[in-house]
């Protein structure tokens, strides 16, 4: 039986190259107008960037309310670690001003991306700086916006002090009153807040209280938000209530850090007595001031500095966002939520970790490569690694006997011989 063998050609698909293309947007004020052009930027790059043939949408990273000199903005950070983990080929964004202010940080980071093989395209400018003179235009551009940086934050410093000298109130967000031709006006019910933390705190509450019942009882900061201690504490600490200013307690260290520093002499303070309503006398004032003195005496620690361990600022929650740390209870150290140490399992179910547990989990993982320790459900630990790489780990819970401290045997012990006496 004769076979026949017959050739048959496939056509071959064109393999198509896709670019994968993300944008960043900032706005460096929270004002609901600016708010809005973010979200309108967020909406332009979406759609520019999905309707483009051959690109593929990686996402819009935005950051809201930050200034273009500071390198800790959080979508920028996250945008940077899916640059490094090779998730992106073209980064778009409206101008260099909008990606950085300050030269050194812009000219790191493009350089970073460069080497990674990931363009960033400026379209105010029309540079992409993947092309040869790109750097250059980039760096005289970015000195420029830097130094434009620098004019506008002294033009606001020099305003500022005019209004200091004039003794003109420059916090608008002080809960308890409103700004109404250039003094400050009491608004009732808020002002009846304040009276209340202070009567509060006279009677011997402790701030974690005072926040907790604000909350419990609905009543809200002055942006609508839920208390937490430094509000309370500011609250407590601000000598404007008494219907006097001090003027120029802080400053910003400079047009680059923007960082705030109290001011302890570099500057002159402006003090205004009798400038507006009170809502808690001097005496109130003063008394609690005292008080909270007396109370940090006898709470305070022989050490000067605060202690800080290996896994400070490294363990989040990933249930509300917030912080772990360290608590030392009847069974040694633990790592804990600081919303559940503060306000109870109520406001976040979250688990404490047994240090040691944590310690044995991460043996082998040097902790500086680490970005954060996410906290999650069932026991697990997300190890999120600068580099974009991540792993999860689950440890398991403490048996009851390995729990236990001599002191807690001894008293099971005990309690046990006191039922058999009893029994007998």
């Amino acid at each position: 039986m004769d076979r026949t063998i017959s050739k048959v050609n496939f056509e071959l698909k064109r393999q198509i190259n896709v670019l994968r293309v993300a944008a960043y947007a900032r706005v460096s004020t929270g004002k609901d107008s600016m708010l809005h052009s973010l979200s309108a930027q967020v909406s332009y790059y979406s759609d520019m960037i999905q309707k483009h043939p051959g690109w593929l949408y990686c996402g819009v990273y935005a950051d809201e309310a930050l200034t273009g000199t500071k390198e800790s903005r959080k979508n920028f950070q996250r945008l940077l670690a899916d640059c490094r983990a090779g998730k992106i080929d073209l980064v778009i964004t409206k101008s260099i001003s909008r990606f950085a202010r300050n030269t050194v940080t812009l000219l790191a980071t493009i350089r970073e991306l460069k080497d990674l093989g990931v363009d960033v395209f400026f379209e105010e400018q029309n540079i992409h700086t993947m092309s040869t003179d790109g750097e250059l235009m980039i760096t005289i551009l970015a000195s420029y916006a830097q130094e434009e940086s620098r004019s506008a934050s002294e033009n606001q410093k020099w305003r500022i002090k005019k209004c200091f000298e004039a003794g003109i109130p420059y916090d608008p967000t002080l809960l308890g009153y409103r700004i109404r031709n250039g003094k400050y006006v009491i608004e009732p019910e808020e002002a009846k807040t304040v009276r209340r933390i202070y009567e509060e705190y006279l009677s011997g509450k402790g701030i974690q209280t005072i926040a907790n019942e604000l909350n419990r009882d609905g009543i809200v900061t002055r942006f609508g938000m839920e208390w937490h201690t430094s509000g309370v504490q500011r609250i407590l600490r601000n000598i404007t209530y008494t219907g006097n200013l001090l003027l120029q307690k802080t400053f910003s260290e400079n047009h680059i850090t923007k960082r705030k520093i109290m001011n302890t002499g570099e500057l002159p303070k402006y003090a205004v007595t009798d400038s507006h309503e009170a809502i808690v006398d001097m005496a109130t004032f003063n008394a609690v001031q005292a008080e909270i003195e007396r109370r940090a005496k006898k709470h305070s620690h022989p050490r000067n500095t605060k202690e800080k361990f290996q896994f400070t600022g490294l363990i989040v929650c990933d249930k509300c966002g917030k912080n772990y740390r360290r608590k030392i209870v009847t069974t040694g150290p633990v790592w804990i939520c600081s919303t559940y140490n503060a306000k109870g399992k109520a406001a976040c179910p979250s688990k404490q970790i047994p240090e040691p547990t944590l310690e044995a989990i991460t043996a082998d993982v040097d902790l500086a490569t680490l970005r954060e320790i996410r906290a999650q459900d069932g026991n697990a630990l997300l190890l999120q690694y600068r580099d974009g790489t991540e792993e999860t780990r689950v440890w398991k819970d403490r048996s009851r006997t390995e729990s236990w401290t001599p002191e807690m045997r001894a008293m099971a012990a005990r309690k046990a011989k006191e039922r058999w006496n009893r029994n007998a």
